[in-house]
Order: C-alpha cells, then sequence, then structure tokens
C-alpha cells in the first residue's frame, strides 16, 4: 500500500513545492489532493524518486528480460506492432464470413468470433430453450457444416483465429479442426487461441454446462491435446475481461485472473504434463477501462506477477514465465446516452493497453451499449488502432512509462495488493474451492453495487449520463438480427446434416464420448474430433457428455447493505425508504418483485445490483435462477405472490422473450403483475414491448434509486386498477 501523507525530505526544492503547493491550496496539506482507488489503494497528485526509494519494488526489468514488467518481448511494437482484432459474429455464418473478410480487407490482422448464446450453451439452434437467442449475440455454429461456411475464403494457415468459447468448447474447437482439414490446413499449421476458461464462467459469465469437476478435466484435455498437436495455438486465455465487466476493480481482476491460472497450470503437472510442455502456450485476456493509470499497471503488474508465481514450478523454458496477452476496451463502460462520446472512451481505453504493453487488442464500437456494432460503427473502432498505430507513432518506443515514479510506484501497489488477495484465495484452498462457497463472486459483487452505487449519487461522473447530458439525443440507426430467420436457416441446414450423415457412425462416436466420461479414459477433443467430422452436432456432443456430467446450476442472490450504506445520507433515498414503508403498511406486506434472466443470457451484473438496491431500499426480493424460460419465470412470479417481475436483458432477444412472459403471466392468470424491464434495449424496441405490456423500460445507465421510485409507483397503479 503506498503511503497517504509525504515524508519531509531535506530536498530544497521539495520543500518550496510543499510551501507553493500550500499556498495555492491556502494552508492545506497537498496530501488532500490524494485519491482513494476502488482497489484500496492511495492515488498521489505528486510522485517523486522518494516514492520509489520507500517501497520494496521488484525491479521490473528490461522488456524481454524476467521479470517482464516491461514487456514479454524484447523490442515490442518498435519491431512489430501488437494484433489489431475485432470481436465480431453475428447472425448466421454467411453474414460472419462477409463481415470477417471485409474486416481482414481494411486492415483487420486477425478474427476473433462471437458465438451466440445457444452455441456457448451447447444448444443446437433448434432445441425449445433457445428460440429467442438463436444469432442475436453472435453466430449460431451447430456443426462443422457452419464452421466451414464461416472460414470460407479465409485461409487459416495465414490468419490467427480467436473463439470466445468455454462451455461448448469441445465441440468448437473440433469443428474448427476439422474445418481447416476439410480446407487442407492441418492442425499444425493453426494459430490463435480457444478461450476455455471455465473457471471465469462459474465466477461471472455463467456460460458454463458441466459442473466444475468435469468442466476441469476439459480444460486438461484440451491442453493436453493442443500441446501434443497444435503447437502454434494457444489452448486456453485465462480472460479477466469478464470479470472486470462484471465490476472487478484492476486489484481483484488481475488476482482473480492469474489465481484461475494458476489453478489450470496445476490442472496440466496433474495429467504428468511438465511445465514446459504447455506453459508457452497459455495466454491472457484482459478488460481495459477506463481508469486510465491503473490499466497500465495493471497490465505490468500482471506479467510481475505472474513470472513469480511460475517460478514456483521451475521452468527452464523461458517463454512459460511470459505472460502474454490480449485485451479488449470496456464493454461496460460505453453509455448509450449521448453514445458518440463512447469513441473518446474507446480511445482512451485503447491507448492504455499500449502503454500497459498488449500483445492484441480489440477495441469495441460506439453502438455497443445499444445493440450489436454496424458496419460504420466498427470500421471507426478498427480505425482507432490503424490510427493509434501509423499516425500517433505510439510504436517508437518501448515502455514510455519505464522509470516513471507514479507508474512504478502505482505497479508496485497494485501488485501488492493483488497478491493480497491471491493469498486469501490460497488460504481458502485455491481457485476451485474458492469458487465453490462463493468467495470471488461476493467480493466482485460488492465491487459491483458500491460503484452503481457511486454512479448513481455522482460521485463518479459518467458524461452524458449523470452530468453533462445533451439536451437532445438522436437515435443511432442500429444494426438487427432477424432472429426468426437465422432459426430457420439453422434448423434447414440441421435438417440436411442429419439427413447426409451416417447416423451409425454418428452414434458411435457419441456414445465413446459417453464411455470416456463416465470411465474417466482417453482425451475428450479427440473423441470429439472424431464425432464432429462424423457430423454430430454442437448439441449432440453436449449431451452426450451431459448425460455423464448434468448440467451446473446456481442459484442469485444479493448483496446486502452495499447500495444502501452509501446512499443512506441521501434525503432521495430517505424519501424513497418512507414511500416503500408507508406502501407496506397501507397494503399489509412489501413490494415484491422478482428479478429475472431469461432465455440463455447469463450476463447477472445488472440483475443482481438492481436485486440488492431494490432489497436495500425496502422491497422484497427475489431472483429467479438463470436460464429461465417465459414460462417458468412466470409460474415462479406466480407462485411466489409478486407484485412485479424485473426482466434484466443483454443479449438482443427481448422482443422474443418479453412478450412471451407477459402472455404467460396471462395463461397463469396473473395479469395484474406489473412487468419491468431494463437493460440494452434499442430505442426503437420501446413502442412494441411497450405494446405488448411493458410497464417500464429502464436503458444502461439509469439510477437504481429512479428506478425502484418508478417500479413501485406502476405497483401502486396496477393496485388501483384491480376491480
Amino acid at each position: 500500500m503506498s503511503h497517504p501523507d509525504y515524508t519531509p525530505s531535506s530536498d530544497p526544492q521539495w520543500q518550496l513545492w510543499q510551501q507553493q503547493a500550500k499556498a495555492a491550496l491556502r494552508g492545506q496539506d497537498p496530501a488532500s489532493l490524494s485519491y482513494q482507488t476502488p482497489e484500496g489503494i492511495t492515488l498521489q497528485p505528486l510522485y517523486t524518486a522518494e516514492d520509489l526509494q520507500r517501497r520494496p519494488l521488484t525491479e521490473t526489468g528490461l522488456p524481454g528480460l524476467f521479470p517482464y514488467g516491461r514487456g514479454p518481448y524484447p523490442t515490442m511494437y518498435s519491431n512489430r506492432p501488437w494484433t489489431i482484432r475485432q470481436y465480431a459474429g453475428f447472425s448466421t455464418a454467411e453474414e460472419s464470413n462477409a463481415f470477417y473478410r471485409q474486416a481482414l480487407a481494411a486492415g483487420g490482422q486477425g478474427i476473433s468470433v462471437a458465438f451466440d448464446l445457444p452455441t456457448h450453451r451447447g444448444y443446437d439452434s433448434d432445441h425449445p430453450r433457445v428460440v429467442g437467442d438463436v444469432g442475436k449475440a453472435g453466430v449460431a455454429v451447430d456443426s462443422v457444416e457452419d464452421m466451414k461456411i464461416l472460414f470460407d475464403a479465409i485461409p487459416l494457415q495465414q490468419v490467427s483465429v480467436s473463439m470466445t468459447m468455454n462451455g461448448a468448447v469441445l465441440p468448437i474447437l473440433a469443428g474448427y479442426i476439422v474445418a481447416a482439414r476439410d480446407q487442407g490446413v492441418a492442425a499444425e499449421q493453426l494459430s490463435g487461441t480457444i478461450q476455455n476458461d471455465i473457471l471465469k464462467e462459474f465466477m461471472v459469465r455463467n456460460t458454463y454446462i458441466y459442473p466444475p469437476a468435469p468442466s476441469m478435466r476439459i480444460v486438461g484435455d484440451i491442453i493436453a491435446y493442443a500441446s501434443e498437436h497444435m503447437p502454434r495455438f494457444n489452448p486456453i486465455s485465462i480472460s479477466g475481461y469478464h470479470i472486470q465487466e462484471a465490476g472487478a476493480d484492476a486489484a481483484l481482476e488481475l488476482a482473480y485472473t492469474l489465481a484461475n491460472g494458476k489453478a489450470y497450470v496445476e490442472t496440466a503437472l496433474a495429467r504428468g504434463m511438465a511445465v514446459d510442455q504447455f506453459a508457452p502456450r497459455l495466454s491472457f485476456f484482459f478488460g481495459i477501462g477506463m481508469n486510465f493509470y491503473m490499466e497500465i499497471a495493471k497490465l505490468r503488474a500482471a506479467r510481475l506477477l505472474w513470472a513469480k508465481i511460475m517460478s514456483a514450478y521451475k521452468p527452464q523454458d523461458p517463454r512459460s514465465s511470459q505472460l502474454r496477452t490480449h485485451c479488449q476496451t470496456s464493454g461496460w463502460s460505453l453509455t448509450s446516452q449521448d453514445p458518440y462520446n463512447n469513441v473518446v472512451r474507446t480511445t482512451i481505453e485503447a491507448m492504455a493497453a499500449v502503454f500497459g504493453g498488449t500483445q492484441s487488442l480489440h477495441t469495441n464500437a460506439l453502438d455497443e451499449a445499444i445493440a450489436l456494432p454496424s458496419a460504420f460503427s466498427s470500421r471507426i473502432a478498427r480505425n482507432t488502432q490503424i490510427i493509434l498505430q501509423t499516425e500517433a507513432h505510439l510504436t517508437h518506443v518501448i515502455d514510455p512509462w519505464g522509470g516513471s515514479y507514479l507508474m512504478e510506484s502505482l505497479t508496485h501497489d497494485l501488485a501488492e495488493r493483488a497478491w493480497a488477495l491471491m493469498q486469501e484465495i490460497d488460504a481458502a484452498g485455491g481457485m476451485v474451492a474458492a469458487i465453490a462457497n462463493g468467495l470471488p463472486m461476493r467480493r466482485i459483487e460488492t465491487a459491483a453495487t458500491q460503484k452503481q452505487a457511486r454512479i448513481d449519487r455522482g460521485v463518479e461522473v459518467i458524461v452524458g449520463v449523470n452530468r453533462y447530458q445533451p439536451e437532445q439525443e438522436k437515435p443511432l440507426d442500429v444494426l438487427v438480427v432477424d432472429n426468426h430467420l437465422v432459426r430457420e436457416t439453422q434448423l434447414r441446414r440441421l435438417a440436411q446434416i442429419k439427413a447426409d450423415r451416417h447416423a451409425a457412425e454418428v452414434d458411435a462416436a457419441l456414445q465413446a464420448l459417453t464411455r470416456a466420461a463416465r470411465e474417466e479414459s482417453g482425451n475428450l477433443l479427440a473423441l470429439t474430433v472424431t464425432a464432429m467430422a462424423a457430423r454430430a452436432t454442437v448439441g449432440e456432443v453436449s449431451a452426450a457428455l451431459e448425460q455423464v456430467y448434468g448440467r451446473h446450476q446456481r442459484a442469485l442472490s444479493p448483496v446486502a447493505g452495499v447500495y444502501g450504506t452509501d446512499w443512506q445520507e441521501e434525503p432521495v433515498w430517505q424519501s424513497l425508504r418512507t414511500q416503500v414503508a408507508s406502501f407496506a403498511q397501507q397494503q399489509g406486506r412489501r413490494p415484491r418483485i422478482l428479478v429475472v434472466k431469461l432465455g440463455q443470457d447469463g450476463h447477472d451484473r445488472g440483475a443482481k445490483v438492481i436485486a440488492s438496491a431494490f432489497a436495500d431500499a425496502g422491497f422484497d426480493v427475489d431472483m429467479g435462477p438463470l436460464f429461465q424460460t417465459p414460462q417458468e419465470a412466470a409460474r415462479q412470479a406466480v407462485e411466489n405472490d409478486v407484485h412485479a417481475v424485473g426482466i434484466s436483458t443483454l443479449a438482443g432477444a427481448h422482443l422474443t422473450l418479453i412478450p412471451a412472459i407477459i402472455e404467460a403471466l396471462r395463461q397463469e392468470g396473473a395479469d395484474d403483475v406489473a412487468v419491468v424491464a431494463g437493460g440494452v434495449i434499442p430505442e426503437q424496441d420501446h413502442a412494441p414491448l411497450q405494446a405488448a405490456g411493458v410497464d417500464a423500460l429502464f436503458g444502461p445507465g439509469s439510477s437504481a434509486v429512479q428506478a425502484a421510485a418508478q417500479v413501485l409507483a406502476v405497483i401502486e397503479r396496477r393496485l388501483q386498477s384491480r376491480p
């Protein structure tokens, strides 16, 4: 931790600065300008050489030399700039392929594939639980045939491919291998990354399928297979991005990402692999938010800490200790209000990633708080990186922050804080055990709720949201995916595949998978390659393993007392609490709301923050389990006798799923239950949702306090209209 006060110095220049600073502050100590960050680090207004002397700072070294604080490679961008990637995928494989080819022609240097939620969760597009989700938040992939279309005319022996996939990682990676083979490209020639970071899914993102233990076996099988057959391919990308997006501060993101990495290393070692056999191909993935200095320090600290962690395993290959990372600018920091501000936010975040020494970068588009990025916004996002490389001349100096009093001090302070959090995980029995008892989730949820409370109060400024709001906003033209058309396309392709394939060969391959899972024998990825080559589908492979492993379920519950503590002295909060108490006195019970996520959307940050804020305001709050159908959520609403259902939606399926739950409530005889919704809902979708019966809509950046007051008013109107 850094010291909050300045140590007196005998340097006359220091004393003169102190005098002048106090005069400018009208007698106040300059230390009063210090800022306490969410990470618990004091950010000082001035840093000097003395700050480095009083910190037991680990030497950051030189670029390419242990402990790699200044970068994993000796020449960094001065020799080769970071790789420009665009994370994209939507609708059908044909449309995504056209986007990739256009992006590569326009300066993109690698492909990052976004899959739709049914694919993530191991469902084929014809499954009844995924009707509203097909093709909405990524590309729908059901089989090798979809993969072949996805990469048509893209030379896979030349183009690096990154795939964000965790739950259904086996059929997706196997499908990619088979599609490349059909293109004439051997597995040995493939370069890129598969995310394969299942611990993060249990912690925050929730696109898991199986319970933790068998999921970790899958991770190990993929690392083992890739180490033997795919020497240019990274078999895992250990992701802090989604941890940050779920609300973690930089210290939590850093600590939990590296703790996950340590768990994967030990999983591979437990299989009998030598550390240098797999560690050089491990990669990382960090989110980059708006705390500019902290984000630069985070990447530098990550390399120092990873080198420290890996030294315990005594690697002989220096690459085993080098942390290499992809970065993506923050999606959560983008706003639907005054969205052109998002171009500036993304540029600032991109610069932080570059100054921190990332190996590749994706820049988010300005409209991603509203809908999928359009071709127009994607071009601006991509050109942001090209301009930084070609016009701003950022590539000419290796680690320009090296030796900075501020940056070296902040790197040390953040590394020290993250290391303490990692020791807490070790004391809990390691990350798998810590996830089982909910420790990292509680810390992340608390951080997210505290941050939202500070934003809602205006303590943290978000330009265009809680300050400097525009007088009038012009809605953006946004990309709209026709979910019904995509699903029909996928159903036709699935029917054709099943008609053309040899059913006996598929059945034998799927039975071999189930047997290997039950007997804990063989390599599951190798067996899945055989199954996908026979034209088994993603859903069939997942179901074959589900017979043995089952599907993982996790209950949701809000943190208590965090939001209200930050607001307790505010008159508007006290007024809200009084209104809720008055309602309870008049009705004989408190207002009750069920907060739900529908379909396969597992991003639950918004739902949990709203649930926490409403509970602190005095509501009775129930939370539905993840991945409910509209019918299941309506049944729970009736059984719990709630006044309102609040739907949190981020994945674009709202026009299908929200009218469906309203109809399901009617069928349950619960027409008087209010329905409200919040999240990523484009303005042009408001009218049809209101026509379907939605009582209130809340976009990104909405104040939870104002939302609670509005929902209470909606409930009261509903009660007054009862016969």
